[in-house]
């Protein structure tokens, strides 16, 4: 079945060469030649269904009308053998916390900008740093990083990079948990013989680190009650909202649920009043208090940084992550990690140009059709410039968005990501992918093992992003050295 599946110059997830698997792929392989091509579009066509039937669905915004999707999902997993993982578990478990760190210092003495490692004017002038709201809160564990979603690729070498970081509301965690529940249910005899780590308990991992963050005036830190903040049914996270609800046995409030009374959150509920302890917010900083932040938001919560400035409540992730997050900051995280831990980064990043500098600026422009160009305050694959799939129309309106507004974008090469089989309408075919790893964080850091693998479904497409016609992969972390099978 993977006679014509083309190999070409870009790393291969599954396959060392034509008809010849890596190691930790060879027992998938040859389960896989057992299938018939229509015994596996009926089990494609069944796992769609399912995702279907359980309502996990995305939302795709275009312009002013809201279109509800189920996210396309490969039956092909990501399987990575254990000795990988152990790299990439210590690398993101340094980077959070060196992250963790440059956040709890730009909001209090700012030590790394005085030593001159990152411009003072790249955090001042950063339109996610809330310097007012945000400094000289005691926060449990000084911990700012509840949950962080890390993005990694691999290059055409092999070579694990992080590709973007994601501290504000990293979402597609549910999706992971699906994928593997699917995968399951569908194709159970993938399973059998292969040793892979567990799922099972990471949601109680997850619960347990919420929890851990009870403010510091609590009534009852020994049975804290703690509530999901959703902006409510349009978002297009809303699923991941509600997944995570219910998993972790919290409640699912929007802000017209909950009130401040002398600056203590309470939760409607038909039996009155219920303080609030922790309040796992999936709602932007700009709308989560009208007399802090934006006065015309009706999302939020009216007089919630009083209350959490006074120690009356926990909200994770902490406000004003976003400068650490930013696409112009991610150049400096490596120095981040050696100036706040004296070490050298585990996985490195992807080369990238700052166009608020002359000279790179004046490369870049020059090479508009090699190079991939973002907006640093986008996400999604929105605003998003990939040269080597570009006409001359939308290089030239890219250019003049950089002459505009060169602080707002930065560049990269484009990187040969890696790639991996997909089955879709009754074939296989190579398709990029990325992997985002989720690192969650209480009174200790843990990685959830595998995370979402995201692929490009559409042939030649590099953009992994839901909203831009990606997909999702299982993704199987071995248990054991080599092989990995049972």
């Amino acid at each position: 079945m993977l006679e014509h599946y083309e190999m070409e110059s870009f790393f291969d997830e599954m396959m060392l060469a034509k008809e010849q698997p890596k190691p930790h792929y060879e027992h998938f392989y040859e389960m896989l030649r057992r299938f018939s091509i229509d015994n596996l579009h009926e089990k494609n066509e069944t796992a769609q269904l399912s995702f279907l039937r359980k309502g996990i669905t995305f939302t795709v915004y275009n312009e002013t009308v809201g279109t509800e999707r189920t996210m396309p999902f490969d039956f092909v997993p990501i399987i990575i053998p254990s000795e990988n993982w152990q790299r990439i578990e210590k690398g993101m478990k340094q980077r959070v916390k060196a992250l963790n760190l440059f956040l709890e210092d730009i909001y209090r003495d700012q030590e790394i900008i005085k030593d001159g490692i990152i411009p003072g004017e790249l955090v001042e002038q950063n339109p996610y740093y809330y310097r007012e709201q945000a400094s000289g809160l005691d926060i449990p564990y000084q911990n700012h990083i509840f949950l962080a979603g890390i993005d990694l690729i691999r290059d055409e070498h092999g070579e694990y990079r992080v590709l973007e970081d994601n501290l504000r509301n990293p979402s597609g965690l549910s999706y992971v948990f699906q994928n593997r529940y699917v995968m399951r249910q569908v194709y159970p005899e993938l399973f059998f013989e292969h040793a892979i780590e567990t799922l099972e308990h990471q949601l109680s991992e997850l619960h347990q680190a919420l929890m851990a963050y009870v403010p510091a005036n609590s009534t009852s830190p020994d049975n804290p009650c703690a509530v999901l903040l959703t902006p409510g049914s349009y978002n297009s996270a809303y699923y991941d909202h509600v997944f995570l609800a219910q998993q972790m046995g919290i409640e699912l409030v929007e802000g017209r649920d909950l009130l401040v009374r002398d600056d203590v959150v309470y939760m409607k509920t038909i039996r009155g009043l219920k303080r609030v302890d922790i309040i796992y917010r999936r709602i932007d900083d700009d709308f989560l208090d009208p007399d802090a932040f934006d006065p015309k938001s009706v999302l939020g919560v009216r007089g919630l940084l009083r209350a959490y400035r006074k120690g009356n409540v926990a909200i994770v992730n902490g406000i004003g992550n976003g400068v650490a997050d930013d696409k112009a900051m991610y150049a400096y995280v490596p120095d981040m990690i050696r100036y706040y831990l004296d070490e050298e980064p585990i996985i490195p990043n992807v080369e990238t140009y700052f166009l608020r500098n002359e000279e790179q600026r004046t490369y870049v422009l020059d090479h508009l059709d090699e190079l991939v160009v973002k907006n640093v305050g986008a996400s999604g694959g929105y605003d998003m410039l990939i040269g080597p799939h570009a006409g001359k129309e939308e290089i030239a309106v890219f250019r003049e968005k950089i002459l505009e507004k060169p602080n707002q974008y930065i560049a990269q090469p484009t990187i040969k990501l890696s790639r991996a089989p997909a089955f879709q309408k009754g074939r296989f075919y190579p398709c990029h992918v990325d992997l985002r790893v989720f690192v969650m964080s209480g009174q200790e850091s843990h990685v959830l093992p595998g995370g979402l693998s995201r692929v490009a479904l559409q042939e030649g497409s590099l953009v992994v992003n839901s909203s831009q016609g990606g997909g999702g992969k299982d993704t199987w972390v071995l248990k054991k050295r080599g092989n990995g099978y049972a």
